[in-house]
């Protein structure tokens, strides 16, 4: 009995053993085999899942944008009709009754202060070849703080424009260009045709602007104002610094105004006839961001090296031309280019909807949107109205007017395009393919410019070269034309200018020419 229970135990162990040995077998196979094999399923289905949840992400963002994008330019559609709105009303409006004096009754009209001769001159002039300053939509604003400018200089001159090929009066149609009462441009749609402009009242206030630091422009903008004031008895404005610079130099400039605050600021465009500045392209750029809404006909006077917005040449030793040049504008009429300007809106992530954006910024060059001090490249998704257009990679993306064609978007790769030529130029900034090139995009289109979430750094936008904005991943930019373009003063026309400055300032195509001796077409 002994023996037999000593062998049991030795059995159950040896049993013991086998079953532990069989068990760790049957584990080893089953991590090895069953287990990786299903695990590389569940990843490919997950794979696929996570490929079909992309997709259905953005196809909801492709959906969002131009919902939004919609909406934007909706909003700019309602914007234009409520204002040609207001100019209806404001031709049915009666007149309003006011007591005199003596106790009378007085009628006061909303229409402008003009005699009998020049409203029959003015109604003659309608309807022939262009449109005249009193025909089309008000502004729509009441007068504001006439702190800046005498109340007697409160009433602007009056202009017509009109449409003329090598000096010569066109057809088109009036309604491409729309002029407010006051003397401020808007436009409907974009004409690409020499723009006249004649004054009907002679101007009566110009605003002088400068560069700063500069010893000959401060000579210069003191002989200017001398000579404005003492020959052409206009009234000058300028800005706060100029106008101490000039009573430094001598209590004569006491005359001069200028402006406290933004506000007055703000109704520049009411009182201003005239703009003229002393500089370069920077300082066209500073004139156009002072007006936020319509802006008065801008005369650009070069005092620098380069300028393609700057036809009106001071520099040695023809210092003393600016005097045979505002004759003539003063005394018209002058060939205008319009140049239009980008309105582009910051929208956050935050932001409800499109009409919950930051307060928009007007650009006369182009808005920048690069990846900053990153060293990640930038992704940026960027669409056009309804349509998506593709997924910028690289160093970041330029959208540009046609004036700002021979700017930054020159030096990225994009074409030198005409001012006049309508349209927002689509330039990438290094782009990390071999594929992609620079688009013109019609000017009507909308085009938003949005962080993806999956973005590994935040982009920074900036407007005009100043007022950087950093963008978050869902953060987006929305650009659309603006309604109120600069126009500039040329000196011959337009397309004289824009070639002109292209062959000084970029010595474009220019070569030697090739040589009359060597073989022969016989």
């Amino acid at each position: 009995m002994r023996g037999n229970a000593s062998v049991l135990p030795l059995e159950n162990t040896f049993s013991d053993s086998l079953a532990m040995l069989n068990s760790e077998k049957a584990v080893e196979e089953l991590i090895q085999q069953p287990i990786l094999h299903g695990i590389d399923d569940h990843l490919i289905e997950f794979a696929e899942a996570l490929r079909t949840v992309a997709k259905a992400l953005r196809q909801a963002a492709e959906g969002k944008a131009s919902a939004q994008a919609e909406a934007s330019e909706w909003k700019r559609k309602y914007e234009l009709e409520r204002t040609h709105n207001l100019q209806l009303e404001n031709k049915a409006m009666p007149p309003e009754k006011h007591l005199d004096e003596n106790g009378r009754v007085v009628h006061l009209t909303n229409k402008p202060l003009l005699s009998d001769g020049a409203v029959k001159k003015s109604d003659r002039c309608c309807g022939e070849h262009g449109i005249c300053s009193h025909q089309v939509l008000r502004d729509g604003e009441h007068d504001h703080d006439a702190s800046v400018v005498p109340n007697k200089m409160t009433r602007k001159a009056s202009f017509k424009l009109s449409w003329c090929c090598k000096g010569e009066k066109s057809d088109q149609k009036k309604h491409d260009i729309v002029s407010f009462e006051k003397g401020n441009i808007t436009t409907a749609e974009r004409s690409s045709k020499q723009i006249s402009l004649k004054w009907e009242s002679p101007p009566q206030t110009v605003l002088i602007l400068t560069k700063p630091n500069s010893t000959d422009v401060r000579i210069l903008c003191s002989e200017l104002v001398r000579w404005l004031k003492e020959q052409k008895s206009l009234n000058i404005v300028v800005e706060p610094r100029v106008r101490t610079e000039l009573l430094t130099e001598s209590s004569y400039y006491q005359f001069v105004q200028t402006w406290e605050n933004d506000k007055e600021i703000m109704s520049l465009h009411s009182k201003v006839d005239l703009v003229v500045t002393l500089g370069g392209d920077g300082t066209v750029l500073w004139a156009a961001s002072m007006f936020k809404g319509p802006v008065p006909p801008v005369v650009p006077f070069s005092l620098g090296s380069l300028g393609f917005m700057t036809p009106f040449s001071l520099t040695f030793p023809d210092s003393e031309r600016y005097k045979e040049y505002l004759d003539s504008i003063l005394r018209g009429p002058i060939s205008i280019t319009l140049r239009h300007r980008l309105q582009c809106h910051v929208i956050r992530d935050s932001a409800k909807s499109d009409l919950d954006s930051e307060e928009p910024i007007l650009v006369l060059n182009e808005v920048t949107i690069d990846r900053g001090i990153s060293s990640f490249l930038t992704n940026l998704e960027c669409y056009c109205d309804n349509s998506f257009v593709t997924c910028v990679q690289g160093d970041g993306l330029i959208l540009s007017t046609t004036s700002g064609s021979t700017a930054y978007s020159l030096a990225a790769g994009g074409s030198m395009v005409h001012p006049q030529v309508p349209g927002i130029l689509f330039t990438p900034i290094c782009p990390h393919s071999l594929s992609f090139r620079p688009l013109i995009l019609p000017e009507y289109v909308t085009i938003r410019v949005q962080v993806p979430f999956n973005s590994r750094g935040h982009a920074w936008a900036s407007f005009d070269g100043k007022d950087r904005k950093k963008l978050a991943p869902g953060d987006a930019l929305v650009c659309s034309m603006a309604t109120w373009p600069v126009p500039t003063a040329c000196q011959a026309d337009s397309t004289s200018d824009f070639l002109r400055s292209i062959h000084e300032g970029l010595h474009w195509n220019l070569r030697k020419t090739q040589s009359f001796d060597g073989p022969r077409e016989t």
